[in-house]
């Protein structure tokens, strides 16, 4: 669609033309199901004479008036922008206009709850999609205040970023909302959440004694499973740190959160109105790693309100700032003020490793990211914006000192308050209170890309004794850049009388170059674990020697300390990610190991990779041998388990996730029945759909089942499951019908749609979808074209072709070319699930070489 895609050219054109005063827009959202009347009036100053256009994202456009002049919407208007010509210095702008409710999770979302028929709407603007609700002009730096005017139903709550104002009556059943205009601010953080939700409140004083309310919004249908005591206990404890750590009360009148169906991400930082995904309410048996998570999401959106909400990016290049920005600090605060004291464990596991993975794709981008459009932008929140960022920001925390860092930040928040700023600015201002030169950081962290790998170069005589130690760093192809670290070695030996394995020495130096030598390490007996990056200072990939790996496969459990654990799991995951290592090892050492694992992320993280190598990473001669056996090994993990504990919880719904045989089914068929569950196994709603689709997929259960279950969860968390069943039915007829649904007639809303997207690829034999490799490329572009940008992502990169073989390669770079530079977004898809596929078939070269020696040696 023309203009869709603004150019961050068009930005910097149309900020040196406009500067935006405030914002009046007026909604009636009662007369119509598909559209809604937006009346928005726009005051901004201009260069005289000039011209520019404002972004909507239209059903209809009814009236345009500059400065008392009606413009022709035919000739004005496309559907996506409105020129505006001959501006004045001086203009206001009135638009007369409907637009679309949406069900893609973007622009204002309407939701009907199967559960009451009651409608809820919520927004979502991020990145640009403030233009659906009203028009507007869509960048950061185009900042101005904002008033909301609100008709709706009169037994609705409507939220904004301002306070609730009391409604007055319009009609029978029809009130109006006159909100209060905002502070300055950027387009996308602004929000309307409406219908009828139900809240809890409670307040807060903040640091400069104002009192903050503070409010917890859900469905009524799910409010009873709302853990409001706990929300609003690590919200406080948010408050306490922040405003300590940075010198700023917080910034806005009260402070809201809320749960809001179909949700895209998980959280949204809406000035003083955060959006949540309805995930985050547990309405069965979570685990500790998810409840772990919802506190750091918390934290994280809170972060925001002052560094991205009252200081904001002036384009998008600077998005990481933001985001890795939210993703220290949240699990800074809840390390330091939270009970959830472990999280540096928990972004080690689940966090940093996502960062490694991503930097290591062929679409790897330094820290800093160029950012030329919308498009390039929407593609970007990934694990080298969030987690890599996060990362990098640590190790220069270390390097400046917290207090001084903090210190940069007061000054930089005092400077820039209700502005846009780029990175050189807060530089300036860590420079200042640090009195460090960040020039060579800068370009060497934030301005390259690639993770360095950390090699243990250790020789030992006969008795022992370590003669010499070295460490190498190696680039990756591609990105030879090698860096500074600031790292510790440890040396770990096992204990056997207390069976764990113990610190026996630390040091701590700086690596850079290619070979670092450690003289103080010579002459020390060599231990049975050499862990590089101990405590995790560094952002690299850290390999062990033979000894380690074997004492980490007989006994990683058995480290005292859950940190260095998490290192050495990420090392495991690392060598067979990267064709080192076997898969087949890395398959024993997480079976042998898992069972003594006490961090719940690190248990989810685990089993999550380890689907990854079952399913794809295997050698195909005895993958199928070895899927069995894993299974019935995760069975009598389960069985180990304490009854209740987070381990049976998350190994039993491994364990329906694995079954393969036909026993394993009869055993999901007979827990299906309500029979041999294990004691402290909650076969909750959750869970039997869990294992209804285990069922499915194995062709145990079907239609019948599926409408049977959905009829007792007639909800819209049974609704996405249901999603999941049907397209995992294990016949061409029912893959035919997903793929109909979800490619052809596009029919799902976005939840759904990935619920879909989830079963029809949940297969156990590759043959029954394999049809539809073909079909994936022969469609994707059309889809990339004509749908919304999540709808378009899910199917690009949820659809597309899994089978570990080089024709699956082969395709997708023929598709690659016939893109020849095309849909950038697009190309940056399909070129990481190639280089996806590309790994498991390296990885199963790796494995069939070693099964290989393993029969030479039998």
């Amino acid at each position: 669609m023309p203009g869709i895609n603004l150019t961050r050219e068009e930005a910097v054109q149309r900020a040196e033309t406009v500067s935006v005063d405030s914002y009046e827009v007026v909604l009636d959202l009662t007369d119509n199901p598909e559209t809604f009347a937006a009346r928005t009036t726009v005051r901004f100053s201009a260069t005289p004479g000039a011209s520019t256009f404002i972004d909507a994202i239209t059903a209809s456009v009814e009236s345009v008036t500059l400065n008392g002049k009606q413009l022709d919407p035919a000739e004005v208007s496309d559907g996506v922008r409105i020129q505006l010509p001959d501006l004045a210095e001086a203009n206001e702008l009135v638009v007369e206009s409907r637009m679309f409710y949406m069900n893609t999770g973007e622009g204002l979302h309407r939701f009907v709850d199967p559960v009451d028929g009651e409608v809820y709407l919520y927004s979502q603007f991020e990145v640009a999609d403030a233009r659906r609700m009203f028009p507007v002009f869509e960048q950061p730096d185009l900042k101005a205040t904002f008033r909301f005017d609100v008709t709706a139903p009169d037994h609705w709550a409507v939220v904004s970023n301002q306070p609730t104002p009391e409604p007055t009556p319009v009609r029978e059943g029809v009130a109006r909302w006159e909100f209060s205009p905002t502070p300055v601010m950027s387009c996308y953080i602004t929000a309307l959440i409406a219908g009828p939700y139900e809240s809890i409140t409670d307040s807060l004083t903040s640091s400069d004694g104002r009192t903050i309310d503070l409010g917890l919004y859900s469905r009524k249908s799910l409010s009873e499973f709302v853990d409001a005591d706990e929300m609003f206990e690590v919200t406080k404890q948010g408050f306490e740190f922040f405003e300590a750590q940075f010198g700023v009360p917080y910034p806005f009148e009260k402070y809201d959160q809320l749960f809001v169906p179909q949700f895209n991400a998980g959280a949204m930082e809406n000035a003083g109105a955060v959006t949540f995904v309805e995930q985050y309410i547990f309405r069965s048996k979570p685990s500790q790693a998810r409840v772990e998570r919802r506190a750091i999401t918390v934290l994280h959106e809170l972060a925001h309100m002052w560094f991205g909400d009252l200081v904001t990016m002036r384009w998008w290049n600077d998005l990481w700032l933001n985001e890795s920005f939210a993703e220290y600090m949240s699990t800074l605060a809840c390390a330091q003020n939270t009970k959830y004291t472990n999280a540096w464990t928990t972004f080690v596991a689940g966090e940093k490793s996502w960062g490694y993975e991503q930097d290591q794709l062929p679409t790897t981008h330094p820290i800093k990211a160029e950012i030329r459009d919308l498009e390039d932008v929407l593609v970007n929140f990934d694990g080298i914006t969030y987690a890599k960022g996060a990362s990098v920001l640590k190790q220069l925390v270390a390097w400046v000192g917290q207090e001084e860092f903090m210190a940069g930040l007061n000054a930089y928040f005092g400077k820039h308050a209700w502005a846009n700023t780029e990175l050189s600015d807060l530089m300036v201002e860590l420079e200042a209170a640090s009195g460090r030169d960040l020039t060579d950081w800068t370009e060497r962290w934030l301005e390259t890309a690639g993770v360095n790998t950390l090699i243990p170069h250790v020789e030992a005589d006969q008795d022992g004794v370590i003669t010499s130690f070295a460490i190498e760093q190696i680039g990756q192809e591609g990105h030879p850049t090698l860096r500074p670290h600031r790292l510790a070695v440890g040396f770990y030996d096992h204990d056997d009388a207390a069976n764990s394995l113990v610190r026996t020495h630390r040091v701590e130096l700086d690596v850079d170059g290619e070979r670092t030598e450690v003289p103080e390490l010579v002459g020390r007996e060599r231990p049975d674990l050499v862990l590089l990056n101990d405590d995790d200072l560094a952002y690299a990939k850290i390999r062990l020697d033979e000894c380690s790996q074997d004492t980490a496969t007989n006994h990683l459990g058995d480290f005292e300390e859950s940190l260095p654990r998490s290192l050495v799991w990420g090392a495991a995951w690392d060598a067979v990610h990267d064709g080192v290592s076997p898969a087949r090892a890395y398959v024993q050492l997480v079976l042998a190991n898992i069972g003594r694992e006490t961090d719940s992320t690190a248990v989810q993280v685990q089993l999550r990779q380890l689907d990854t190598v079952l399913d794809y990473y295997l050698a195909p001669k005895d993958a199928d041998e070895i899927r069995a056996a894993a299974a019935a090994t995760i069975w009598d993990l389960v069985e180990a388990s304490a009854p209740g504990s987070d381990h049976q919880w998350q190994f039993f719904r491994a364990f329906a996730r694995r079954a393969v045989t036909a026993a394993q089914f009869d055993q999901l068929e007979a827990f299906d029945r309500g029979e041999n569950i294990p004691s402290g196994v909650d076969m909750d709603t959750d869970t039997r759909w869990a294992v209804l689709t285990a069922l499915v997929a194995a062709g145990r259960r079907g239609e019948t089942e599926i409408d049977a279950a959905l009829a007792e969860d007639n909800t819209e968390t049974g609704a996405i499951a249901a999603a999941t069943a049907r397209a995992a039915i294990p016949t061409p007829e029912a893959k035919a019908a997903a793929w109909q649904q979800i490619v052809v007639d596009g029919s799902l809303p976005n939840s759904q749609q990935q619920a879909a997207i989830a079963g029809f690829v949940r297969v156990h034999d590759q043959e029954l979808v394999a049809p539809y490799a073909d079909k994936y490329f022969e469609s994707v572009t059309d889809v990339w074209i004509t749908r919304t940008h999540e709808l378009s992502q899910q199917i690009a990169a949820g659809l597309f072709p899994r089978l570990a073989a080089q024709a699956t390669v082969d395709d997708a770079q023929r598709f690659l070319d016939q893109l020849a530079g095309q849909h950038n977004g697009l190309r940056r898809i399909v070129l990481e699930r190639q280089d996806a596929i590309r790994r498991a078939v390296e990885a199963q070269a790796v494995d069939a070489a070693a099964a290989g020696q393993e029969n030479t040696t039998a």
